[in-house]
C-alpha cells in the first residue's frame, strides 16, 4: 500500500460510496488487533542450567546500561540535601522544645541566665555612669529664705475611704 497523495481527491469531494469505502479502510487499518487481546506474561522463571558439584553458583553477568540525565542527578542530590537540612532543623526544634517542656528549676535558670546576665551588665554600666556623673558635680545646694511650717491633720475612716486634710497654720 503506497502513501501517495491523490491530488484529485483533495480538489473534489468524495462520493458516498468513496467516503464509505475510505471510512471502512481507516477503521480496519487503525482498529485491527495486531496483538492478542489476552496477553500472557510469565509469572516465574526456572533456570535449568546445571549447578556446580560444590561451592557457590557462579555469578551471571547482567548488563546495566541505565543512563541518568544530569538534571535528574542534580534534583536527587538537591532533594537529599534539603531532606537532611529539614531533618536537622526538626531535630534542633525538638531539642529546644524538649528543653522548654521540662519545667525544672535548672531549666528555668538556664533559660533565663542570658537575660539575667544582660540585665546585670546593663545595671553595672548604668551604676558606673551614675557614679561618674555624681563624682563630677561638686556643687551644694543652699536655700535661703523664710521657712513656713504647716501642720496638716488627716482623717481617713470607713470602707470607702474619704480623706479630708485640715490645714492649720
Amino acid at each position: 500500500m503506497e502513501n501517495t497523495v491523490d491530488s484529485e481527491r483533495i480538489t473534489r469531494p468524495m462520493t458516498d460510496t468513496e467516503a464509505k469505502a475510505e471510512a471502512q479502510r481507516i477503521i480496519e487499518e487503525n482498529f485491527r488487533p495486531e496483538v492478542p487481546i489476552v496477553r500472557h506474561f510469565p509469572t516465574s522463571f526456572r533456570d535449568d542450567s546445571p549447578l556446580p558439584a560444590y561451592g557457590n553458583t557462579p555469578p551471571v553477568h547482567q548488563d546495566d546500561r541505565r543512563i541518568v540525565p544530569a538534571w535528574a542527578a542534580g534534583i536527587a542530590v538537591a532533594s537529599i540535601g534539603v531532606g537532611a537540612g529539614i531533618t536537622g532543623m526538626g531535630c534542633g526544634a525538638w531539642l529546644v522544645l524538649q528543653g522548654l517542656a521540662s519545667v525544672t528549676l535548672t531549666s528555668v535558670l538556664m533559660g533565663t541566665l542570658p537575660f539575667a546576665a544582660l540585665a546585670m551588665v546593663a545595671t553595672a554600666v548604668g551604676g558606673a555612669i551614675s557614679k561618674a556623673r555624681a563624682a563630677t558635680s561638686q556643687t551644694s545646694n543652699v536655700y535661703t529664705g523664710a521657712v513656713t511650717y504647716t501642720a496638716t491633720h488627716n482623717t481617713s475612716h470607713g470602707m470607702f475611704v474619704r480623706t479630708s486634710n485640715d490645714i492649720r497654720p
